[in-house]
């Protein structure tokens, strides 16, 4: 029991300082990189609640065409009769969680096989970052319209083309960290304790890791909005009359001098999301600095 004790608050005293500097982090980010963190929070969660606060249907029309933003329609209606608001609202939600689609899938596949070259090494290593290079070399904009073009225009094939663009990048950074992980001597302690490559890579390596593919990855969720969004106004992602921000500015062009707010606040919607998670990044990187 006593050593159970012991163990506990060796646990405890060893992650109390961890909270401690991350609340002092937070203390020092800026005020702006603060509000950014706050708003990313309520966004996420807005972005989850979307459907149950839809004021009208996204895809049915509800009024005549081309009316302009009022009080019962706060960002006007489109060239369909459409609720311009409803249909921005459900395409952030879209954009957003597909970013984090994208990234998780990246950090997954690419970092179990950053994982496994820095771990194991030899040629296991100079296999996989000879595939990775592959990937790496080529032309990301269009490996993804290879990719979709072969798949068909739909947002799960953009998504599909964009994580085999994204992941080579995590797998990069995730296999750097850990050969730098590994050539410390509490590594080669641990082994010779008799601790095997899963202890090692769960207690060691992968705390080690950590810092820098949250930095990443956060830093990312901007790029991939916007990717995401270029991709859609270029026809890739779902057909009409889905509703995404990419794909909305597009249609709505035509639209630019009889009815601005068709094409314009879609494209908002995609700088705030870009913006907002632009600063929260930042604001991730500061912090793991400290």
């Amino acid at each position: 029991m006593a050593s159970v004790a012991l163990e506990r608050g060796g646990l405890l005293g060893r992650r109390l300082p961890v909270a401690a500097r991350a609340a002092a982090g937070l203390r020092r980010l800026g005020w702006l990189e603060r509000t950014a963190v706050i708003v990313f929070v309520i966004i996420t969660v807005a972005m989850v609640l979307v459907p149950l606060y839809l004021p009208h249907p996204t895809t049915k029309a509800i009024a005549a065409p081309l009316q302009g933003p009022s009080g019962a329609h706060w960002m006007g209606i489109d060239e369909q009769g459409r609720d311009v608001l409803s249909r921005v609202l459900f395409g952030m939600r879209t954009s957003w969680f597909s970013a984090f689609g994208v990234i998780g899938s990246g950090v997954l596949i690419g970092g179990l096989i950053g994982l496994a070259a820095g771990m194991v090494g030899g040629w296991v290593d100079a296999v996989l970052m000879r595939v990775t290079d592959v990937f790496l070399a080529l032309p990301g904009p269009l490996l993804v319209l290879a990719v979709v073009s072969a798949l068909g225009p739909s947002l799960r094939n953009t998504l599909v083309a964009v994580m085999v663009v994204w992941w080579p990048f995590y797998a990069r950074i995730v296999r750097a960290e850990v050969r730098s992980v590994m050539s410390r001597p509490h590594i080669e302690a641990a082994r010779m304790g008799g601790a095997g490559w899963l202890t090692v890579a769960r207690r060691h390596v992968l705390p080690g890791t950590f810092g820098s593919v949250l930095v990443t990855a956060s830093l990312d969720v901007s790029a991939l909005l916007i990717t995401l969004a270029g991709l859609s106004f270029l026809g890739l992602g779902s057909p009409a009359p889905a509703p995404e921000l990419g794909a909305m500015s597009a249609r709505g062009l035509t639209y630019l001098f009889t009815g601005w707010w068709v094409p314009v606040f879609p494209a908002l919607g995609v700088f705030v999301l870009a913006f907002i998670a632009n600063l929260c990044g930042d604001g991730i990187r500061d912090l793991m600095e400290l």
